[in-house]
């Protein structure tokens, strides 16, 4: 699926590292979006598609793509798409000079055959055609770059030397052979737009007094919408004054005509900002700061399982307490910061609201500050480490 403009990993995070480089000039390419008004002037945005992502305008965006590839003929090309593969891979035989990257974000085979977004019948038939697009885009990039640790063990495409395991961009020398293929580990922490209060440590307020709850980023049953509300309505019972926002984007039109509905029902007790209409990071951003604790309620799932939601990177940079599932690989980052409570929210029966609530309230959050593991630095230094090897 194309990128939104806005994306943060493809134009807060990459686009902004990469415009930083002296004599550098970025152009980031994705679906119609909100053009973030402090852009730096090296830094420009192209729109391949404008409407939903199942259009026949994404039939029209290779050809944008494509000729946006002849007039810019671009030194390095950084693909966060796997539908753009193709157009890549032939600009590149036809430029060898130039040089690409693929940014693996998702597995998205897996997603495909597990998440049921797709008629089972096309479900395997899809997901052997994007691993194998993805397979032969691999075998010719400078590149493969890693979004999650996982994929590393998950992905075939993604055998040989895996740079970060001995943080090569120290030294910034080249640590493959020639023959093999350079993986990199590159994580979605947290890229603050600016500062922030510093408020830490944490407390949530007394039951008497509002209590601000937030689900943010992708809405849908997978990422535990239901189970948000759920949790609202059950806390209420004792905290009257909880109120729940969602915001966010919903790919599932079906689902959002239910949850306008669900909302409608709670009677002003919860907002939901956003639908089908993708939501400015900036207005994510400020209400996760106005929020008193966040929700990660996942449901258990194999294309989940082994990833680190970006929300939840965003929740601890902001210092947001936060209440997550016993998942051990989200529970590493949490834990040692004394971020938030650990909650199965699939379990049938919750335990009752007075000791939840007494739970939350008696917490002292994130007593020693935010760790510094969970913000975008060190992940900078090894994109730029990479564009100095691959000149």
């Amino acid at each position: 699926m194309l990128k939104p403009l806005d994306d943060t990993r493809m134009l807060g995070k990459f686009g902004r590292t990469l415009a930083g480089r002296p004599g550098t000039v970025v152009h980031v390419a994705g679906r119609a979006a909100a053009h973030p008004p402090d852009l730096p002037a090296n830094l420009h945005v192209h729109e391949l598609l404008r409407g939903t992502r199942l259009s026949l305008g994404r039939l029209k965006a290779q050809g944008r793509y494509w000729q946006l590839l002849r007039r810019l003929r671009p030194t390095v090309v950084f693909v966060h798409a796997p539908e753009l593969l193709p157009a890549t891979v032939l600009w590149q035989l036809c430029h060898p000079e130039c040089r690409f990257v693929y940014d693996v974000r998702e597995n998205y085979a897996l997603n495909i055959r597990t998440q049921h977004v797709y008629p089972a019948w096309a479900r395997s038939l899809l997901a052997g055609l994007v691993r194998h697009l993805e397979s032969r885009a691999a075998a010719r990039a400078a590149a493969v770059l890693l979004a999650e640790r996982s994929y590393a063990r998950e992905l075939p495409f993604a055998a040989g030397t895996l740079a970060d395991s001995f943080h090569p961009f120290a030294n910034h020398q080249h640590p493959t052979p020639d023959n093999q293929k350079l993986i990199l580990i590159i994580e979605n922490k947290y890229q603050p737009p600016d500062p922030g209060p510093a408020r830490y440590p944490r407390r949530l307020p007394a039951p008497t007094e509002p209590l601000r709850l937030v689900y943010s980023g992708t809405i849908s049953e997978l990422n535990g919408v239901w189970e948000a509300l759920r949790f609202t309505e059950h806390l209420r019972t004792v905290w009257p004054l909880v109120h729940l926002t969602i915001i966010g984007a919903c790919q599932q039109p079906e689902l959002l005509v239910r949850l306008r509905a669900a909302v409608a029902a709670a009677g002003g007790r919860v907002t939901l900002i956003g639908g089908l209409e993708l939501i400015p990071h900036v207005r994510v951003l400020a209400e996760i700061r106005r929020s008193h604790l966040g929700l990660l309620p996942y449901r258990p799932h194999p294309s989940t399982a082994r990833c680190i939601p970006t929300k939840l990177f965003e929740y601890l940079g902001e210092a947001l307490p936060l209440v997550l599932p016993p998942n051990p690989l989200w529970m590493e980052l949490t834990e040692p910061a004394g971020a938030g409570l650990v909650f199965d929210f699939q379990q049938p029966h919750y335990l009752p609201a007075t000791a939840l609530a007494a739970a939350l309230q008696t917490r002292s959050y994130y007593p020693l500050g935010v760790p510094p593991t969970v913000f975008w630095r060190q992940e900078a230094e090894k994109l730029n480490w990479l564009m100095d090897s691959i000149r």
